[in-house]
């Protein structure tokens, strides 16, 4: 079984709407325009592909966006600077293998070296011990709880503090900005994107 994480690609796309509407209830139906505005403005969007299909996903947002998400809202108001996991699927017949984990590992080293924490949530109602378990001994802690929307469910903020973060500030970041290395790259999006002016819209559930 070959595995590749990489950034998405444009013909990725069907795959990866058809995975997300599959996904259940835990997981926000996207439409195409949805998912084409991430295609185009998420920081993070990779996927797992393994023997040629698309296995899971995972989308993160940098601080700064007009994204519409409360939870993602939540986090701009109390933080200055963050990677936030908007979601992240796998599909059913790749499920308790680790995919989530080689994911979190992956999204972890992207933000390290360019911001302090690391942020998501997770659902309360209903509670799902395992999400819950999960992300607790991958080091997050609650910071926050609220209600998604008037009706929505209760939802607990999580953060991870990245303590390697500060290293690359000092040596790196303050002085002329990460080296030139491809693992280090930002995603190339298709439309050239002021990083100061992000733009992101969508709405998810964790």
């Amino acid at each position: 079984m070959a595995l590749a994480i990489r950034d998405v690609r444009e013909h990725d796309l069907d795959a990866v709407l058809a995975l997300n509407n599959a996904a259940g209830r835990s997981i926000l139906a996207l439409d195409a325009a949805q998912l084409r505005y991430f295609y185009e403005h998420a920081d993070y969007f990779r996927v797992a592909e393994i023997d040629g299909h698309i296995a899971g996903f995972l989308i993160a947002l940098r601080e700064g966006g007009d994204y519409v998400s409360t939870n993602y809202r939540w986090f701009n108001a109390h933080y200055p600077a963050f990677v936030y996991i908007d979601r992240i699927v796998i599909a059913n017949a790749y499920r308790r293998h680790g995919l989530g984990r080689i994911f979190y590992c992956d999204v972890n080293s992207y933000a390290e070296v360019r911001v302090p924490l690391l942020t998501c949530e997770v659902f309360l109602e209903p509670r799902d011990d395992v999400v819950v378990l999960f992300h607790g001994t991958y080091g997050f802690q609650e910071v926050g709880q609220q209600r998604m929307d008037d009706k929505g469910p209760q939802v607990s903020l999580l953060a991870k503090d990245l303590p390697s973060y500060a290293y690359v500030r000092d040596t790196y970041l303050d002085h002329g900005g990460l080296p030139a290395e491809p693992w280090l790259a930002e995603r190339q999006r298709p439309f050239h994107d002021d990083s100061s002016q992000r733009r992101l819209a969508g709405e998810r559930r964790p």
